[in-house]
């Protein structure tokens, strides 16, 4: 095998698969205040009393998602079959985001689940989003060992709400 060819090759791999990040522009919009993952009372700039509403999509292996993205798209997402639904599922937010340390973090309140899933094809990441914005501005890709559920219960267990293990964890 010729090198160009190996290193197209190996260049193929990483060009098309899902890389668990948080999304750049996430960090952008959390300076200008778009995201609210917990309410608080007035602040001395703004009031934020209703927490935004975060949502969490499932990708095929194939959909390259990454640090990049900026908005929730269905471009790679599962098909709208098999009791899933494109869009995800919304996400219990009862818990409030914290800090540790120098470390602020949050995490949903409970596990998602997709209950008898039958996937379009095999998956490997979810994709956070906030669903209240009009953009549906991405948070982060979440990536886990590829899966194809026929006829069952798909679950992504939540992490311990800590500063060493959430979720969204600003260090």
């Amino acid at each position: 095998m010729n090198w160009m060819r190996a290193f197209t090759q190996s260049l193929d791999g990483y060009l098309w698969a899902n890389v668990q990040a948080m999304c750049t522009s996430f960090k952008q919009e959390l300076l200008n205040g778009s995201h609210a993952f917990g309410t608080q009372g007035a602040n001395g700039v703004r009031t934020v009393t209703t927490k935004d509403v975060f949502k969490l999509a499932l990708f095929l292996v194939s959909a390259s998602r990454g640090v990049a993205d900026t908005v929730y798209n269905t471009t790679g997402e599962l098909a709208g079959t098999g009791n899933y639904t494109q869009g995800g599922t919304t996400l219990t937010n009862a818990t409030v985001p914290t800090t540790s340390g120098t470390t602020a973090f949050w995490t949903p309140s409970a596990s998602a689940v997709w209950a008898a899933l039958t996937s379009s094809a095999a998956f490997d990441c979810a994709v956070l989003y906030n669903d209240t914005s009009t953009a549906d501005l991405e948070v982060a890709v979440f990536t886990f060992g590829s899966q194809t559920v026929t006829a069952g219960t798909f679950t992504l267990t939540m992490p311990v709400n800590d500063a060493a293990n959430a979720l969204v964890r600003i260090a």
